[in-house]
């Protein structure tokens, strides 16, 4: 062995772990209970008529408006949370854990309750939407502006965390050094921090996208369903449900399909590759 090499590496202590019976037991058991939903979508799917259900106007008008929703979505959830997650990551306050936990509570709270909250807030009868409708006769429940708005709800806390948790480690020499040439505070910003954790951003920004594309509970709260206006791919396949289970399941394998093609490209991002 070269002198140069470790003994032990992660690899080599990797290769030599056999779990105990019940952890492999259980662990297989959890294999099959995120597996057997895919097969049971595959074993069920039109394979033959896939591309007549999916080139449907109901399913093209579904998938244009979900396109559409989720990019505007993500990018709102990416100008919105990476100054919140700067702020989160770079400035100590007094209540910093309160708005984190505010900025943040879209990922446990029930979409639903998240839809309404937002119907409450921003309806026509609500407590700015209301006043804005009067002023300006902007309605955004019912319209795409209201799934653009729901969608990156639920969308822009994947943001702020993944972009404060790589501002927390990005070392803040090379911001320093920018410094104290003269770069201003804006101009370090852009030009040595956010190309520093440009990789992070950028997995931020398509998992926003990802969760925006899927949202539904939310969406249908707070944007209604309509065919052609609110309707987005995950609402579609509500309605196929009660009449057109085989557009449903074509629907849903294409949301699969690409969710799993999301994680499987990105999976050197969020962990080591072996």
């Amino acid at each position: 062995m070269p002198a140069n090499e470790p003994l032990n590496s992660s690899a080599d202590r990797n290769a030599r772990v056999v779990p105990p019976w019940p952890v492999a037991v259980l662990a297989g058991a959890g294999v099959i209970l995120f597996a057997l939903p895919l097969i049971g979508l595959a074993a069920r799917a039109p394979w033959t008529g896939l591309w007549t259900h999916l080139s449907s106007r109901f399913v093209v008008d579904a998938a244009v408006l979900s396109v559409v929703s989720s990019i505007a979505a993500a990018a709102v959830a990416a100008v919105v949370g990476v100054p919140l997650a700067w702020v989160l990551a770079r400035v100590d306050f007094r209540g910093r854990s309160v708005i984190r936990a505010l900025v943040t509570l879209p990922m446990v709270l029930p979409p639903v309750v998240g839809g309404a909250a937002l119907l409450f807030a921003l309806g026509r009868r609500g407590v700015v939407g209301g006043p804005l409708h009067d002023a300006t006769g902007l309605l955004l429940p019912f319209s795409i502006w209201g799934v653009i708005l729901a969608n990156a709800f639920v969308a822009t806390p994947f943001v702020i965390l993944t972009v404060e948790g790589a501002l927390r480690n990005l070392d803040q020499r090379y911001e320093a050094a920018a410094a104290s040439l003269g770069a201003s505070r804006l101009r370090v910003l852009a030009r040595v921090t956010l190309p520093m954790i440009g990789p992070a951003l950028g997995v931020a920004v398509v998992v926003a996208w990802a969760r925006a594309l899927g949202e539904f509970g939310a969406t249908v709260t707070f944007a209604g369903n309509l065919g052609g206006r609110t309707q987005t791919l995950p609402l579609a396949v509500f309605v196929a449900l009660e009449g057109d289970r085989d557009a449903a399941v074509a629907i849903s394998l294409v949301l699969v399909a690409l969710s799993l093609g999301l994680l499987i490209g990105l999976r050197d991002r969020w962990w080591p590759s072996r």
